[in-house]
């Protein structure tokens, strides 16, 4: 092995190793702020009631790491979060383990070919998150108890009073991307 092979070699390594730490620092950071996502919508979102209607942060989380780490990693990291969720918000029993992937999936894939990922196509697809997330509740509601026209008033609230609190869920994945 002469000189140039080695060099070649050892810049392979390198460039290997500094890629994997990457990835990894990106993973925890990832990891990081949906847990604090979780903790926030758990401890603090749950007191900030409006008519009865509290923001639901956690489905523009979603959209916002599939939208910045694209449709793979950002449904895996959603399918982590749905599973917390459901532990958290235990009568909903798996309905966040199967939405939140499906809305990162959805967003990444949307963002990797159709939209730009820019502040004010985040908030478009966080409202169409927030909706879904709001409509397949009350689908499950229905499902388990009975229809009320009030439902859709419900959903409505929910929806816009979540929205202003999902610019928090855009910042820091906006600032992480290179």
């Amino acid at each position: 092995m002469d000189g140039r092979e080695f060099l070649a070699n050892l810049r392979e390594t390198v460039a290997r190793e500094f890629l994997s730490r990457i990835k990894v620092q990106r993973t925890l950071k990832y990891a990081l702020f949906m847990f604090l996502a979780l903790l926030t919508q758990n401890m603090l979102f749950t007191q900030l009631r409006i008519a009865g209607v509290c923001p639901m942060i956690l489905p523009a989380v979603a959209v916002a790491v599939g939208m910045f780490e694209g449709a793979t990693w950002g449904a895996i990291f959603s399918l982590i979060m749905g599973i917390f969720a459901d532990m958290a918000f235990v009568e909903n029993m798996i309905l966040f383990t199967v939405l939140f992937p499906a809305l990162a999936f959805a967003s990444g894939f949307v963002s990797t070919f159709f939209i730009n990922r820019r502040f004010f196509a985040f908030v478009g697809a966080a409202l169409l998150g927030l909706l879904i997330t709001g409509f397949v509740q009350m689908l499950h509601i229905v499902a388990v108890d009975t229809f009320s026209p009030v439902m859709f008033r419900t959903v409505i609230l929910q929806t816009l009073w979540s929205l202003p609190f999902s610019v928090l869920a855009y910042l820091p994945p906006a600032r992480w991307i290179e």
